[in-house]
């Protein structure tokens, strides 16, 4: 008999068998995904899902999901500095470079007192600089 996925024949005692467990096109699902597929595309299928992350809300890590069950079987909810991700890294050196630079926030006596510094300076300016009326025309 032949095999009505993928063509082959066989005796017709071991069709079920064959649909069951040996035919490539029989219909598998992904161990990460649980996405339904054809078992000769389910290696090259699990390659790149496998490699998807996920954040493990213990450690805060992005964990790739083949490595999941292992990494949850041993996380102990702290960071791995040693093994942390380059997104954790770069999160974590731009939290330190932002500690370094001064921060440019002003303080209400601060602005106050800039405030008052500017309206005296107005004023004598003002002063100074004040022009008299039978002094712009001169002949």
């Amino acid at each position: 008999v032949s095999c009505s996925l993928c063509s082959e024949t066989m005796e017709p005692e071991i069709l079920a068998v064959h649909k069951g467990e040996n035919c490539p096109r029989r219909i598998v699902t992904c161990e990460y995904c649980e996405f339904p597929l054809p078992a000769i595309d389910l290696f090259e299928h699990q390659e790149v899902c496998g490699n998807r992350t996920e954040l493990c809300h213990l450690c805060r890590r992005y964990i790739r999901l083949r490595e999941r069950i292992d990494h949850e079987s041993r996380c102990n909810g702290v960071p791995n500095i040693t093994a942390e991700s380059s997104r954790n890294t770069r999160e974590a050196e731009r939290e330190r470079a932002a500690r370094r630079r001064p921060r440019h926030e002003f303080s209400p006596k601060r602005l106050l007192f800039t405030i008052a510094i500017t309206g005296i300076a107005v004023l004598l300016g003002s002063l100074f600089f004040q022009r008299k009326p039978g002094n712009s025309e001169m002949h």
